[in-house]
């Protein structure tokens, strides 16, 4: 029997041995819990970035409110002195002119300087030579003044305007031509594009007026039909209201004014101001421009007076009304008219 129980002991003792490491093994109650968070390959959501809109490929033009290229709103302004004599007549390209000033000069006739930049044509001219006042006409629009020439007095005066000079003869002589269709002096065309586009580094104009937001009539002012002008009593002249094209047209003379090729010449802005004449320089009057005065507003289908003022010879044209507020002009073509206050100016 002693042999018997030996073996049952040690088996006893093995299945003891065993079963203290399983059970070991095996977790209490107690010491479950939460499992820890298991890491995870995933990377965070980036947030896409938007895409920027497109730039913008028009501006507001400075001299017309109206839209332009933003390639075309860099380039310079270009001015130019056009002849208003009867053999100069009819003009090429001033129905495109975005401001037009038309001034009083020798012998009561009158002249223009016509400044292009938001519509540039071909040809433009008869081209003519300057007058003393044209300096503070030009100045604050910077860019080309192209001109035939002149007294070597106002020459002088317009080279120190700090704009460049193109004149009839010059170092820009290759962008002008005289034209067989017309009679000398009355006949030198201009090549607009290609003497704009030789100096295109130079600075684009800033706006010489503030406009309306919705292009319309003046904040105040009396119905009108028009508006006659007396510069002389060799050079009258009228504007009238044209209800179809929301325009006034131009006459000279009794007869409708026109532009080389038929096109009647209209504005959307017909601006007058009353100015007096310095007569330093004998038979050439100058217009009296840097100072202030009176002056009527037509836009719209209606006229309104202003006050207007030019502080100094880059200066631009401020104009407002009777309790001293600016007054817009509506979005499009301006003429300008210095009409001395020797002359006359009747609202229809």
């Amino acid at each position: 029997m002693t042999r018997l129980a030996a073996p049952r002991l040690s088996a006893l003792v093995i299945l003891a041995v065993l079963a203290g490491p399983l059970s070991a093994c095996t977790p209490s109650p107690e010491a479950s819990g939460t499992p820890s968070p298991v890491a995870t390959s995933e990377r965070p959501q980036s947030t896409p970035t938007p895409t920027p809109p497109p730039p913008p490929t028009t501006v507001s033009a400075p001299l017309r409110g109206t839209e332009m290229s933003v390639a075309d709103a860099r380039r310079p302004a270009l001015s130019v002195k056009i002849d208003n004599h009867y053999d100069a007549r009819p003009q090429y390209g001033i129905d495109r002119a975005d401001i037009v000033v038309e001034e009083l000069v020798e012998g009561g006739l009158t002249r223009y300087v016509a400044t292009w930049h938001s519509d540039l044509p071909a040809e433009v001219g008869p081209v003519r030579s300057i007058r003393p006042m044209d300096p503070d006409i030009v100045s604050p629009l910077g860019g080309i003044i192209a001109y035939s020439g002149g007294r070597a007095q106002f020459v002088s005066m317009m080279q120190k305007s700090g704009l460049h000079n193109a004149v009839h003869g010059g170092a820009d002589d290759r962008f002008m031509y005289r034209t067989g269709e017309r009679r000398a002096p009355h006949n030198v065309i201009l090549k607009a594009p290609q003497l704009v586009a030789a100096y295109d580094d130079l600075a684009a104009p800033k706006a010489q007026f503030r406009y309306t937001e919705t292009g319309a009539a003046p904040l105040s002012g009396t119905k009108s039909a028009g508006i006659d002008l007396t510069f002389s009593r060799v050079s009258p002249r009228s504007w009238t209201w044209d209800q179809k094209s929301s325009t006034y047209v131009r006459s000279q003379h009794g007869r409708a004014d026109t532009a080389a090729g038929g096109t009647r010449i209209a504005a959307t802005n017909v601006l007058v101001l009353r100015v007096s004449i310095d007569g330093r320089y004998g038979d050439v009057p100058k217009t009296v421009l840097v100072g202030s005065g009176k002056g009527t507003l037509s836009t719209g289908g209606y006229a309104m007076p202003v006050v207007w003022s030019k502080e100094s010879r880059t200066a631009p044209i401020v104009l407002k009304d009777a309790a001293g507020s600016e007054v817009p002009v509506g979005i499009g073509k301006t003429w300008v008219e210095l009409v001395p206050t020797a002359g006359g100016v009747a609202i229809r």
